[in-house]
């Protein structure tokens, strides 16, 4: 006699599935039976699973940033700026974005991506840390070149050559953005002390970026486009070298942060009747401090992280957005994304699907 099936496994195995509602996206990836369409192969991703979805989500996420009207949402008179609004002029408010990125991606090819934002002011604030500054500058000096991870470090110091990544920078940029730096950091003070200039991180840096001159630099475009770069931490790099070296030759130049923090802390509170958009690559400053100023509007309104962080040390910079949420830095009612990738792989894509194919010219 065959021993019949035991009960409580095939409870345990066939457990009765309900029935998910009719909307649920189901799993496709791209058939390249259909061909090689790269629009459509971006598409797909987004019921693709695992990340690539995340990916579809983000771009849904910055599509809703860069289209939303204050004319989409009925009037409000408690919104700050509402209440004088003609339907016509409500229209024309769009949501303020603000981009935040690490200094490493201005060290690799999405330093061109970057540029390509600011230059056609699809983003109102970028915030940065030293090095996203000084090598988008320094690239405009002197080339950086492709190199691989696994070279050894004693052996590129012997050679002058930096390693970020599978990057190489040779030391010689640095002297030659030196010899470019001192000069403008002496007609600073010359007119701090003569005009009573008061230099912030964020003037300096459009001071720097219309004496470089050149339409390949983000900070170039900033300055132009009066597009403010943030950069509290700006002596956290080779800028920092230089106004140190600068001591000993011209002491007495003064960089204000205070003064910056007051302006990007006013670049959230009064957006209204904007909404706001934020957009991080990668984690440290970058992200919480445009996160902190969006605390001071309860919260931003769209929200993407793309980054490789993860959130058990604790850190900031892995932290999720629902983080955020219960810090009132990003809204209760937004609908965030986090990409847990490479963000020299998925920005471009991202802006290929956002920005360079939906973005209206500002008027």
């Amino acid at each position: 006699m065959e021993p019949e099936r035991p009960d409580c496994a095939a409870e345990a195995v066939l457990v009765k599935s309900e029935k998910l509602p009719d909307e649920t996206p189901t799993i496709e990836g791209y058939d390249f039976n259909k061909g090689v369409d790269h629009a459509a192969l971006l598409d797909s991703l987004l019921n693709t699973g695992f990340q690539a979805s995340s990916y579809g989500q983000a771009v849904q996420q910055v599509n809703d940033m860069i289209k939303w009207r204050l004319s989409d949402d009925p009037v409000d008179i408690k919104r700050s700026g509402e209440e004088d609004l003609k339907p016509e002029e409500r229209n024309k408010v769009r949501t303020k974005i603000f981009l935040g990125f690490t200094s490493n991606l201005i060290s690799s090819g999405v330093r061109e991506t970057i540029r390509y934002l600011v230059q056609n002011r699809m983003i109102d604030v970028a915030v940065t840390t030293a090095g996203g500054i000084e090598e988008d500058l320094i690239k405009c000096l002197a080339k950086t070149y492709m190199g691989d991870f696994h070279l050894k470090g004693k052996d590129l110091r012997v050679k002058g050559l930096n390693r970020i990544g599978n990057l190489l920078v040779p030391n010689d940029n640095y002297c030659k953005f030196e010899d470019w730096l001192m000069p403008i950091l002496d007609t600073m003070l010359e007119e701090q002390k003569t005009e009573g200039t008061v230099w912030t991180p964020s003037k300096m840096i459009w001071r720097l970026g219309k004496e470089i001159n050149d339409e390949t630099s983000v900070c170039y475009w900033a300055y132009k486009n009066q597009i403010p770069i943030y950069c509290p931490a700006i002596t956290d790099g080779s800028i920092g070298d230089m106004l140190y070296f600068h001591t000993f030759k011209s002491p007495g130049l003064v960089v204000d942060i205070v003064g910056d923090i007051r302006k990007m802390n006013d670049e959230a509170v009064h957006a209204s009747p904007c909404k706001t958009g934020i957009i991080i690559l990668g984690g440290g400053l970058a992200k919480h401090h445009i996160c902190n100023a969006n605390l001071m509007r309860n919260g931003a309104d769209f929200a993407v992280f793309i980054n490789t962080a993860q959130e058990f040390d604790g850190s900031d910079s892995g932290a999720r957005p629902d983080e955020a949420i219960s810090w009132g830095k990003i809204r209760m009612d937004a609908r965030p994304v986090k990409v847990y990738a490479d963000a020299t792989i998925i920005f471009p894509l991202l802006v290929s699907q956002t920005f360079a194919k939906n973005f209206e010219k500002k008027e």
